[in-house]
């Protein structure tokens, strides 16, 4: 059961810190045809458990994104230029049952934190909104969601901010460290038009759990379609992904 939680990375049990790398590459419209590999995310997401009482525990969930942007337009106006720098820093806090039984659920406040180093990887605002998840482990099979939506309440960008993410995730356990998983990034910008609100990618791939020395790593490869996305937006990704378990907090 901890060893399928951990697949998912997002709720670990408290003796567990979950050090996450991902990759993101997406293809850039455009170039349906070839991998635009200058074009990547690469998202740090320490997962740490704090121990509060016997019944309750605080799991902070913090994605730390470097960003690669190509130029989307030609020209030597401003808005064509490429960028690379540090992008908006989400913390998220979730309270969660201590004993769980085979549901493991959390709920929380979840923060966008205006970091970026240049305007075109960030929203120029703070924003802030709820956030849940909810897994079901039964047998080989983990089932769940995370989903959240922030509204912008101070910046000195004049597009605001009112966006929902929902991350739905089926990971079935093939035995021998091996599992095959969805984990599709759904969001909605309400405040784009109408035509550009949905992002929704259809896909999946396999993961590899294995030992590092002591060391529990856990390993995937994602490939997602955009079947629905905005104008410009890529219109399908790679996700490569390594979970390093440490020993937590006690």
């Amino acid at each position: 059961m901890i060893w399928a939680t951990n697949r998912v990375g997002i709720l670990p049990r408290a003796a567990l810190i979950i050090l996450i790398a991902a990759l993101l590459l997406g293809g850039t419209p455009g170039t349906r045809e070839a991998l635009a590999a200058e074009d990547y995310i690469l998202n740090v997401q320490p997962v740490i458990p704090f121990h509060l009482t016997s019944d309750w525990n605080l799991i902070t969930r913090t994605i730390i994104p470097i960003i690669n942007q190509p130029s989307l337009f030609p020209g030597p106006n401003a808005i064509s230029g490429s960028a690379w720098g540090l992008g908006d820093i989400n913390p998220s806090f979730f309270m969660s049952p201590a004993k769980p039984g085979a549901l493991v659920w959390g709920v929380g406040p979840t923060f966008t934190l205006p970091t970026a180093t240049d305007w075109r990887l960030g929203s120029g605002k703070f924003s802030l909104g709820p956030t849940a998840v909810a897994l079901l482990m039964e047998g080989p099979w983990v089932v769940g969601a995370l989903m959240n939506n922030q509204w912008s309440v101070a910046g000195w960008r004049d597009k605001d901010v009112n966006q929902m993410l929902i991350q739905p995730f089926v990971n079935y356990n093939l035995g021998n460290g091996w599992a095959v998983s969805t984990s599709p990034i759904i969001t909605a910008d309400w405040e784009a038009k109408s035509d550009d609100h949905w992002t929704v990618p259809v896909g999946g791939g396999v993961s590899k759990l294995f030992k590092l020395g002591k060391l529990p790593v856990n390993t995937s490869l994602q490939a997602y379609s955009n079947v629905v996305r905005p104008e410009h937006a890529p219109d399908w990704n790679l996700r490569f992904q390594v979970q390093f378990l440490l020993p937590g907090f006690k």
